[in-house]
Order: C-alpha cells, then structure tokens, then sequence
C-alpha cells in the first residue's frame, strides 16, 4: 500500500491515476517538463562535443584563437561551414569539400554546431544557458527544440543566399533566434523586455562592427526565430497546437524553397 494524505491506496490504483492525469502543460501547449532544462544542457553538450571532434580531427588550431576572438579558418570549419562554392584542390582538381551549390546541403546544419574557438563556442553557450532554459520552462521541450534548429537553419540560409561565398559557422545564428523568440514571447506574456532589448542591441553592434562577424547569419536568425515565436505564442487556444505545428512546417518548407532557389539561380 501506498500512504495517501488520507489514509492508504493500492500501487494498482496509483498507476492508473498516473494514466488517467493530464500532464501539467505551459501557456504555450508544451510539457512543463521543460523547466528541467534538458533540451538546454543537450545543445550545449552537443556543441561542445563538436568542439572536442574538431580538436581530435585538426589539432588544437581548431580552439585557440589567432591574433583575436577567433580563430582562422581550419579544416574544421571547411568541412562544415556554410559555404556556397565546392572546394577543390588546385593540385588535382578533385572537390576536397562538396559546397551547398553541389549538393552540401548538410552545411546549413552542421555549421550550427561548428565554431572558430573556444571564446566563439563560450559565448554562444554562455547565452544559450541564459536565454534557452526560460525560454525552454515556457515552451517545453519540443517546441523549444524546434525553435533553436529552425532559427538556426533560417540564419545559415540567409548567410548562404546574401554571402555564399563567406565560410561562417557558429551557433550564433540559432541564439539570436532564441533572443527574437524571447522578446515576442515576452512581449505576449505582458513582461519586461527591456533587459532582452538591450541584449539584442548590444549584439546587433558587434556584429556590425566586428569584422568577420557574418551580420547575413545573425540577421537572419533573428528574424526566423521572431516568426517562429510568434507562431507559438499567438496560435489560437482552441487549435494550437495545429496551428503550431502548420506554422512550424511552412518556416521550414520555406527555408528549403529558398535554399533551393538559391541554387537554381546558380547552377542553371
């Protein structure tokens, strides 16, 4: 038997009162499971993952920055950077690295998880760690999930169809997302946004001012992961999570169109 504020209750009647309970749910329709932060402390692992791959694959050049915030470009970043153009070796001319015009299309993802540095890849986690857990605890894990991967595929489109032959790589497209969700979001729960505000211009002038700094990419998260917020946040109650859903495949949809566009305009 299990005690009970009154009294006792079987094991059996306790499970199937777990069955038959409605999970607690965000203002947004996600699982209030995530408070915990998983989806969070998942990215970051996994961005730091990356790092250590890219360690043990191209040496220690791949983290310790040259001369500045970054790093060069290694062979790390080449692999998996978003960069239009193929690279070939002049000596053989085989394509040492296929680019998104032939066919690399896993670059607009990969380049997510790609950074030059380790202060690039501290600064980008530092602010996913600050932005995705509340961010995460409103959404829950799903959409949440959602939200960081779209941001940061819609920021890496962006940089590919205004700056195709730039190599950039680097969360940061995925967090400015998360920094556009956050103000919507913040914005429809009748909070304080001045705090995010004022993160976001501080942004906004280092990547306007610091060179190297791929503005395409950022840009382009920022406005992706605003629309994809407002698409959680603004869903009618009585159909949300229909109209969530839609919503998040038309981003997508889009994204793929006007990557493949992009390519069309190139290759034909």
């Amino acid at each position: 038997m299990r005690e009970a504020s009154v009294g006792h209750q079987c094991p059996e009647c306790v499970a199937e009162g777990r069955r038959t309970q409605r999970s607690a749910r965000t203002a947004f329709g996600g699982s209030a499971a995530g408070r915990a932060g998983t989806v969070t402390k998942t990215l970051i692992a996994l961005n730091v993952i990356a790092a250590v791959i890219g360690l043990a694959l191209y040496g220690v050049d791949t983290l310790i920055p040259s001369g500045g915030l970054f790093t060069g470009q290694t062979q790390w970043q080449l692999s998996g950077g978003v960069l239009g153009p193929s690279l070939v070796d002049p000596n053989t001319n085989q394509v040492v690295y296929e680019g998104i015009y032939n066919g690399g299309y896993y670059r607009l993802f990969t380049a997510m998880f790609i950074h030059y540095g380790i202060i690039h890849l501290a600064f980008n986690m530092w602010a996913l760690w600050a932005v995705g857990r509340a961010l995460e605890a409103m959404l829950g894990r799903f959409r949440f999930a959602a939200l960081y991967l779209l941001a940061g595929v819609g920021g890496n489109v962006a940089a590919f169809i205004i700056e195709p032959n730039s190599l950039t790589a680097g969360a940061s497209t995925a967090v400015f997302g998360l920094f556009g969700a956050y103000f919507v979001i913040a914005r429809k729960l009748g909070g304080d946004t001045r705090q995010i505000l004022v993160v976001l211009v501080i942004n906004l002038v280092i990547t306007f001012t610091v060179p190297g700094v791929s503005w395409a990419g950022h840009v382009g998260g920022l406005v992706t992961g605003a629309l994809v917020g407002a698409i959680l946040a603004y869903a009618p109650r009585d159909r949300r999570t229909v109209v969530q859903y839609v919503g998040l495949a038309v981003v997508l949809v889009a994204l793929i169109g006007l990557t493949v566009a992009k390519v069309a305009s190139v290759t034909a």
